[in-house]
């Protein structure tokens, strides 16, 4: 594995105000890969009545760059659950491919897998983003990846929404 500098806040299963009485937590600690080796961060997951709190405090996302002729920008910064649980590089100019596409349990076209979550913006290189969702329980993405792409989901595209190369990858394990 390759090393990352962790600024982001400690590694931890305590989910402070979003917490919800017999409410299952997961967590995933996100680590840039050969693209941009300075993100670090941790994603949590609590249920919650109805869904799931999804929270991230992300650091060392790049500066936004606007697209130029013929390129995507860079930023924000599409995040997804993908399919499997396996952050293997690979290939250090298209790492984290092991992590399959996005999760889509119910088939749904782009813009409407369970996996599609906002995007992250980089404010002077960190991120902090929680969001509802009523896609999923945490039992159901225990041992998935969460990926952190070069470029912005267009939320149309088939199959993943043209958000580019894969910048980070987190696995997400359960708190105990």
């Amino acid at each position: 594995m390759h090393s990352v500098r962790s600024i982001h806040p400690t590694f931890t299963c305590q989910w402070g105000w979003l917490y919800t009485p017999g409410g299952k937590t997961a967590v995933a600690e996100i680590r840039g890969g050969p693209l941009a080796p300075e993100i670090s961060g941790t994603v949590w997951f609590h249920d919650t009545v109805g869904g799931t709190w999804v929270s991230a405090y992300i650091t060392g996302l790049p500066d936004y760059q606007p697209a130029q002729p013929g390129q995507s920008p860079i930023g924000p910064f599409g995040f997804h659950l993908h399919e499997y649980g396996n952050c293997e590089i690979g290939d250090p100019e298209n790492p984290f491919l092991a992590a399959g596409g996005h999760w889509n349990p119910t088939g749904q076209p782009h813009g409407n897998h369970a996996g599609d979550f906002p995007v992250l913006f980089s404010n002077h290189g960190i991120s902090i983003l929680s969001f509802f969702t009523d896609r999923f329980q945490v039992d159901e993405i225990i041992g998935r990846a969460v990926i952190i792409h070069e470029n912005p989901d267009d939320y149309r595209s088939q199959p993943s929404g043209n958000a580019g190369r894969r910048l980070a990858c987190g696995i997400i394990a359960a708190c105990p």
